[in-house]
């Protein structure tokens, strides 16, 4: 009974709900009701031959001053409205209404989740944007001093930002540093060499602590910034590995004594395996592939439980320029698991050795006749799950984009993250016979798969939204950031394009062709009237025309 009763009672709601959304309906009806009942004591007519008088004595100048004028207004509108949808993505008219006279209007949005949805589903959803928009590291960012600066000196453009340069200074900071620093002199100097803005001051800071001690992580800084050659900055990390490994080794015996002593443990490890890490990356540079393959392995099996360095795309990049392709695949069965974060290092590296299969002999006409082999389907698959991962990264592998020089920090899923994978990989899709064809005939076929990518993902998660904007603090403003999806102009933008255009014609056609144009002015208010003046005629001979007398005796 006691259900029957809750039932009756929420059914009674909605019914008077209902009523109540369409009760403005019935209102507007009884108005023009009213205003006809009421049009002998109101004059309408006489006012509306007053007004119909008034237009006929204006001269075309005043139609075409007031055509004119709209167009001017109308132009001025969505010259606004455009700069404001390239500066921040929406129409101003657009969120002022949804913002502001929606709310007044008593809108609600019915696609927003119940509060008890929304106090289950918080937490996942900000876990989820958090980890999806988070800045990572570049695993193989390059040298400041011998590759970076010597870019700006040829081209006099800075190829990092300054929000990118901060991120690094603060994991510097974190790796770099612990608690125990100010117990030892040249330790001290570098902590507050890291916090330095001005890269002359961290240099001479670094000069200033080799003076007291063979410290480290100023060897570190010296390879990374003053050195102009990646010859110079190996002969640096060559000594910085020299100081480093017995600073781990002291460490490693008193790592037990206390938190701090662990501490600075922690530190001299992640100093070591920072060290060994650009000893490797020098020799990839430097044209020595297989020794530099052989530290990153080493490397791997010494510090296992280090993967937020992410040593095996280092390692997946330089097995790749061996052509060591079971290697790749044995690292790749490795890393890419469901349970471990993706890149698009590994999802791009995974489809091109399913493309090395099939692409020398692909053919996109003999497979539209025959359909598509299994190999050739797992490869297809492969790219779009690819490309879903990362949808920037196909257009600077063809070639569609220009390259640029890589940041330091990269957000997964985005035009940073394509920009470091393509800057590296490029050369080893072109080497592999035929899969940039592959790619290119196939990889479009991913967004009609997901016609809604920031609502709904196939393989993966949603695309964030968060992406286009992170990009743009990483990446320099000489770069033109990949935004993916594409934004549609907004309604309002091409409302008052249509409108602008439409009543410039109108100001054109008046003042060239005065009377052609009222003639065609007066024929389209009659037509425009004419059902209105069928409706009034077909009411007045239904009722009485003496209503209004009626109404007033009563």
């Amino acid at each position: 009974m006691a259900e029957a009763g809750t039932g009756f009672l929420e059914q009674l709601k909605s019914c008077i709900v209902w009523s109540w959304t369409y009760l403005w309906t019935l209102w507007f009806f009884i108005m023009l009701f009213l205003v006809y009942i009421l049009r002998v004591p109101l004059k309408i007519n006489d006012n509306l031959t007053t007004v119909s008088m008034f237009l006929n004595t204006l001269t075309p100048k005043f139609y075409v001053a007031l055509t004119g004028t709209s167009s001017l207004i109308s132009g001025l509108i969505l010259i606004f409205e455009w700069w404001y949808f390239r500066k921040y993505g929406t129409s101003f008219i657009e969120q002022v209404s949804v913002s502001h006279l929606r709310p007044l209007l008593g809108g609600v949005d019915n696609s927003a989740p119940s509060a008890a949805s929304a106090a289950n589903g918080d937490a996942d959803s900000s876990r989820q944007s958090v980890s999806e928009c988070k800045v990572w590291r570049n695993p193989l960012n390059l040298f400041r001093g011998a590759e970076y600066n010597r870019y700006t000196w040829v081209t006099g453009r800075e190829p990092l930002t300054y929000y990118d340069m901060n991120l690094s200074a603060q994991d510097h900071q974190t790796f770099f540093t612990c608690d125990t620093d100010h117990l030892r002199p040249a330790d001290a100097i570098m902590q507050k060499a890291w916090r330095e803005r001005n890269p002359q001051a961290r240099i001479s800071a670094a000069h200033e602590a080799l003076e007291l001690n063979e410290c480290a992580t100023a060897y570190i800084l010296l390879a990374e910034e003053e050195a102009t050659t990646i010859v110079e900055a190996e002969k640096l990390f060559k000594q910085a590995l020299k100081a480093g490994e017995g600073c781990y080794r002291r460490s490693q015996q008193l790592q037990h004594h206390g938190a701090q002593y662990e501490a600075q443990h922690r530190r001299d490890t992640n100093v070591l395996v920072y060290i060994k890490r650009r000893l490797a990356m020098c020799a990839r540079k430097l044209g020595r592939t297989r020794e530099a393959a052989k530290m990153m392995r080493d490397l791997m099996k010494e510090f296992p439980l280090l993967s937020m360095f992410n040593i095996h795309e280092n390692l997946l990049e330089a097995l790749l320029e061996l052509q060591a392709y079971a290697d790749v695949q044995a690292v790749l069965a490795k890393y890419d698991d469901i349970s471990l974060p993706k890149s698009a290092t590994i999802c791009y590296t995974a489809a091109l050795l399913k493309a090395r299969a099939v692409s020398d002999k692909f053919s996109p006409e003999a497979a539209s006749r025959r359909g598509l082999s299994t190999a050739e389907m797992n490869a297809v698959e492969a790219i779009h799950r690819a490309v879903e991962f990362n949808p920037h990264v196909p257009k600077y592998l063809l070639e569609m984009k220009s390259l640029i020089l890589p940041p330091e920090h990269i957000l997964k899923r985005g035009d940073s993250e394509a920009i470091a994978y393509a800057f590296f990989h490029l050369q080893h899709w072109k080497r592999v016979e035929g899969a940039l064809n592959l790619l290119h005939c196939t990889w479009e076929g991913t967004f009609r798969m997901i016609p809604y990518p920031l609502e709904k993902g196939h393989l993966f998660y949603p695309y964030p939204i968060c992406t286009e904007t992170a990009d743009r603090e990483l990446l320099p403003s000489f770069h033109e950031v990949s935004v993916y999806p594409k934004k549609e102009l907004p309604f309002f933008i091409l409302f008052t394009a249509g409108l602008c255009s439409f009543t410039a014609m109108l100001a054109l056609l008046t003042h060239q062709f005065p009377e052609l144009m009222g003639v065609f002015a007066k024929a389209f208010l009659s037509t425009l009237f004419a059902p209105l003046n069928f409706v009034m005629e077909k009411v007045e001979s239904i009722l009485p025309s003496s209503l209004w007398h009626q109404l007033t005796r009563i």
